[in-house]
């Protein structure tokens, strides 16, 4: 099994974060080279002119090897919120059908089709929890619903931010496929931790942020558009997603058809310093490998599962979670004072949307696991 990489961090001893699903630490060879590149902007004139197309490739090439795709099919961009908006550019919603995403979902996947919704004359659907958490089965029943209105897309978390629900895409793809409907999926808290594989999948767009499983900084995600989407219009118009537009030639604007790949989709102003180190931060966990990385956060999830049987805490059952993400309810609610509690014994989770999330990764142990049992012995109500 893939032994803790604590010793990558600056993570002191006494520190116990377990909070991935909201942001990583950043690896020390991250932080590092992105003092290096911070400096680089002070001598810009020692900057080869090849350096920023090699930077491109480069995080083009590690993000679509996370999700088997061909790096000319992925778009170099800001945020999910930023995917998302281009996605609603270039596939317009049809008048009289709906879009289907989930309750509660994070904002990001969600927002941009709830704001065109009633200029657009569509129906936003957010498919609700089930009492069993599973949330495919939840999908698969909207998707086929007698009498409904035709699906133009599902717009969903491949895992449920909050409560760690894992979503089986392949029979939704399927599903949404059969109704002529799209698929875009946030792969956020997902990327990097489960398989996913485009070629086999075949879904319409894939989105992830770097600053949570991919340890790379704010500010960096990855867009992939499958190649029948792509002569869409951008959200934002760039030289660099034009054929040529360029400095170095004689005639500035002498072609402007756009490429012919995803590149056209690009952010503005692609910052090579966290470019540089999301790169980095997608290699090495693809240098442990995602198999690797399931194994070991299953191992530390179940560790705490089992730990907390009979404490009253409820936990979903793992066939419909995710496995790095344990999200805990309380009848009640969060006792008062935990959070705050562990906090104090340098024990960090997250509270969201009433439960208890945690979410361990590569550099937790399962020395961690057994500090945070021991800390609900203490502060949870006999």
């Amino acid at each position: 099994m893939l032994p803790s990489q604590r010793a990558s961090f600056d993570i002191p001893a006494n520190i116990c974060f377990l909070d991935a699903a909201t942001f990583s630490p950043q690896p020390l060879a991250c932080r590092d080279l992105g003092r290096e590149a911070v400096a680089r902007k002070s001598r810009p004139w020692e900057i080869a002119p090849t350096f920023p197309s090699e930077q491109y490739h480069r995080a083009r090439q590690t993000a679509a090897s996370l999700i088997n795709a061909d790096p000319e099919d992925m778009a170099l961009i800001s945020s999910v919120g930023y995917g998302v908006a281009a996605v609603a550019k270039m596939l317009p919603v049809p008048s009289g059908s709906r879009v289907l995403v989930l309750q509660d979902d994070h904002s990001s996947p969600v927002l941009e089709w709830m704001t065109r919704a009633q200029s657009g004359e569509f129906t936003v659907e957010a498919v609700r929890k089930p009492g069993n958490g599973d949330w495919t089965d939840a999908l698969l029943d909207a998707i086929g619903r007698a009498n409904a209105e035709p699906i133009a897309i599902a717009s969903i978390s491949s895992v449920h931010w909050s409560d760690g629900g894992l979503v089986d895409l392949a029979p939704v793809a399927a599903a949404i496929r059969a109704q002529g409907g799209a698929l875009l999926i946030d792969a956020t808290q997902s990327a990097g931790v489960i398989d996913l594989d485009v070629r086999t999948l075949d879904p319409d767009f894939v989105v992830f942020s770097a600053y949570k499983w991919l340890l790379g900084p704010y500010g960096r995600a990855f867009l992939y558009v499958a190649r029948r989407h792509q002569e869409g219009v951008p959200l934002e118009q760039t030289s660099y997603g034009r054929r040529a537009v360029r400095a170095d030639q004689d005639v500035y604007f002498a072609d402007l058809n756009y490429v012919g790949n995803a590149q056209r989709f690009d952010m503005g102003q692609r910052d090579l310093v966290s470019l540089e180190m999301a790169s980095l931060g997608m290699e090495m966990v693809s240098n442990w490998g995602t198999q690797a990385i399931r194994e070991r956060l299953a191992m530390l999830t179940g560790r705490l599962a089992d730990g907390l049987s009979g404490s009253g805490a409820g936990i979903p059952d793992i066939g419909v979670r995710a496995p790095h993400i344990l999200s805990l309810e309380f009848s009640g609610g969060i006792p008062a004072g935990l959070l705050k509690g562990l906090a104090a014994e340098n024990i960090f989770v997250a509270r969201r949307l009433g439960r208890l999330r945690v979410s361990p990764f590569v550099y937790n142990d399962e020395d961690d696991i057994d500090r945070l049992l021991e800390a609900f012995r203490e502060l949870l109500p006999a």
